[in-house]
């Protein structure tokens, strides 16, 4: 049984932990590692290793940080597949789906890889009577960042890259479900020729979180996951001082209108409803069929959801893999239950499905219920598994009406062939990411990820231009250099520019 260790100051280490958790794959049920769960002396381990790398990183030029990026992209790239392989094992998500998962992670890195602009400052010639005055962006310090299972190369790729880009140290606290590619991150930024000590890991639970939350060398927390523990990390994060992005959970709405092209919109619904199993912060988890679309579109995205083949990971045929745990599993079958059970008509039924030769895996097949209503459990808590939820609405107002009456902000999408529609729904829908069309509207790296509403905490979405406003601290300095003539003359009267 391997053990999966933290990464602290360069090196794999067991530092002081005693506990383990079990690391599945999800595929066949079995246990296949055992991961370390980080005390509090293991975190303040990684934030002394931190700070002291810390002063070192903030100096070096910002052609020596672009090198070392530049060379994590090489081998990142060079090692996408390995990582991909990796990933599917521990999450369960198919290749394919792992490689994409990576080449997202990757774009980040290569928005990073563009420090030297990201961080230029302003500067204002003689702004007053022989002042100038400029502004430029500093590091912050040690920064953290404690990611989803859903995600465990890209979300994090999602922080550490620009973080340490801008100067900073970070410390990653990855899921305990799936943290073996944190540690294959790690080993590819020490070939790259980062320092030691300016990336590191700790695995754990709520006892690591906590400690980071709680520690005082810790200047900035990057968080992805559930809207209750975003939340709670929010509040204790912000007590102790640090600046703080926690992005939380989501309900994303797709809306089809009657004249969208429906197999175009079945299609593209299914796919984002259970690409991954469903365990996405972005997936479509309810569908509104508007007007006279309904019938004809619960048809068809039920055909389609009949369609996917469910597999193993590592298998090429495999289109959707297994759920990340056996409670996940219970649970997305217990709410489709209560879904069917408070007035749902299930279209297509994924409980109890059986993968041959993985009879112990813990699969849950592609799911519809139709004519969900706004007040069942399966609406109104996040499922995260392979179940598409859909609604009716009589018009388009009615259904941003629906979408505003959700808790969460996250994303949404419509389908449609009129501009005028999709200029009044994107315009309408209290919502952070907006598709037109596009089912999973993700920005590009350039650009920033994040929500509204229950879906965000805090002012910061994360990478793109606010990820780098994230992990700096802007400086402004006036500056003159007088002659000997003008060495007195100071008033008492506040200074003011002529």
């Amino acid at each position: 049984m391997t053990t999966i260790e933290h990464w602290i100051d360069g090196r794999f280490t067991a530092g002081v932990s005693t506990r383990r958790a079990p690391v599945y794959q999800p595929a066949t049920g079995r246990q296949q590692h055992e991961v370390l769960l980080g005390e509090p002396d293991d975190v303040d381990a990684a934030v002394t290793a931190a700070t002291a790398a810390f002063e070192g990183w903030r100096e070096e030029s910002l052609s020596r940080r672009t090198r070392v990026l530049f060379a994590f992209r090489e081998l990142v790239n060079a090692r996408a597949g390995r990582l991909a392989e990796i990933v599917s094992d521990e999450h369960g998500k198919v290749l394919s789906d792992a490689a994409g998962e990576v080449q997202r992670g990757l774009e980040v890195i290569e928005f990073a890889c563009g420090i030297p602009s990201l961080v230029q400052g302003a500067y204002s010639d003689q702004a007053s009577a022989g002042v100038d005055v400029f502004g430029f962006r500093e590091p912050l310090g040690v920064c953290a960042g404690i990611t989803p299972f859903n995600f465990p190369a890209m979300v994090p790729m999602w922080m550490h890259p620009i973080a340490i880009a801008c100067g900073n140290t970070f410390v990653l606290k990855p899921s305990e479900r799936d943290p073996s590619a944190s540690g294959f991150v790690a080993e590819l930024w020490r070939e790259a020729g980062l320092p030691d000590g300016v990336f590191n890991v700790v695995h754990g639970d709520r006892v690591a979180v906590d400690a980071i939350l709680a520690h005082p060398g810790i200047a900035a927390v990057s968080f992805v996951g559930s809207t209750p523990v975003a939340r709670y990390l929010h509040q204790q994060a912000s007590l102790a001082g640090k600046r703080v992005q926690a992005l939380g959970g989501a309900k994303n709405h797709a809306v089809v209108l009657p004249d969208a092209d429906l197999d175009f919109a079945a299609d593209h619904l299914a796919a984002s409803a259970f690409g991954s199993a469903g365990q996405r912060c972005m997936a479509i988890s309810a569908a509104v069929a508007v007007g006279s679309a309904a019938d004809e579109l619960v048809d068809r995205v039920s055909r389609k959801a009949g369609e996917v083949v469910v597999g193993p990971g590592r298998d090429p045929a495999s289109e959707m893999g297994p759920v990340i745990t056996a409670a996940a599993k219970e649970r997305i079958e217990n709410l489709v239950a209560a879904g069917e059970r408070q007035g749902a008509t299930v279209t297509v039924d994924g409980r109890g499905v059986k993968v041959p030769g993985y009879e112990n895996g813990f699969f849950v097949g592609p799911t519809v219920l139709d004519r969900v209503g706004a007040t069942m459990d399966v609406y109104r808590e996040e499922v995260f598994g392979p179940v598409l939820s859909v609604l009716r609405a009589s018009d388009v107002d009615e259904a941003i009406t629906m979408i505003n009456n959700n808790p969460y902000g996250n994303g949404t999408a419509l389908f449609t062939a009129s501009g005028a529609a999709a200029r009044r729904f994107q315009r309408g829908v209290r919502v952070g990411m907006i598709g037109i069309n596009v089912p999973i509207p993700v920005p590009m790296a350039y650009h920033s990820f994040g929500g509204w509403k229950d879906s965000l905490f805090g002012q910061s979405h994360i990478y793109g231009p606010e990820g780098v406003a994230f992990y700096t601290r802007a400086k402004v300095v006036t500056q003159r250099w007088p002659g000997e003539d003008a060495l007195s003359g100071a008033s008492l009267h506040f200074p003011t520019a002529r």
